[in-house]
């Protein structure tokens, strides 16, 4: 997994200069990184990919992460299968989603299908930049009160919340998450 920003941007947003937080800053970047990836169910940089799956006995299959770039290999059964031409002789197709077969289809079987492809994104989507910003930024302005649920001051009480993520960063997070076909 990659660092889906930079120690740079996440700065910025904090307007800082100094460089004596780099190293907590960094291994925030890191953290909100991963803790994004895991919460979306999928890697958002471009990486390759091998699944083996069950034959359907249909002649699509849907991949299991998106959107896929390129497809570099499909067997079925042991037999290799090249990519069609043209999109109408025989061979297969792909979207950023699905993968079809034409003049054939995914014969029905336990792990008879072997697909290698590509897929993410090659620029990291700036919803999903900003999000792993601001909850690195949160994080960071958290630790000086770690556990704190709320603080009275003058009569005055501030309460801070207490969630893995705020509601803003999940929203905008929405449509990168991987959806689980029930």
């Amino acid at each position: 997994m990659a660092d889906l920003t930079t120690l740079a941007n996440l700065k910025a947003w904090l307007n800082l200069t100094a460089t004596g937080d780099d190293a907590v800053l960094g291994r925030l970047v890191t953290a909100a990184s991963g803790f994004i990836e895991n919460w979306l169910g999928r890697p958002i940089g471009l990486t390759g990919h091998v699944e083996t799956r069950d034959g359907t006995g249909g002649t699509t299959l849907v991949f299991a992460v998106t959107p896929t770039v390129a497809v570099t290999a499909l067997t079925i059964d042991g037999n290799p299968v090249s990519p069609s031409p043209d999109g109408i002789a025989p061979g297969y197709v792909f979207s950023p989603s699905r993968l079809a077969v034409i003049g054939g289809g995914f014969r029905r079987g336990l792990g008879n299908v072997l697909v290698s492809y590509q897929a993410g994104y090659a620029a990291v989507p700036p919803e999903v930049e900003q999000a792993v910003i601001a909850l690195a930024a949160l994080r960071y302005r958290e630790r000086e009160r770690i556990g704190l649920v709320s603080k009275g001051l003058a009569g005055e009480t501030t309460s801070f919340a207490q969630k893995d993520m705020p509601a803003d960063v999940a929203t905008a997070l929405q449509r990168y998450r991987k959806v689980v076909p029930l």
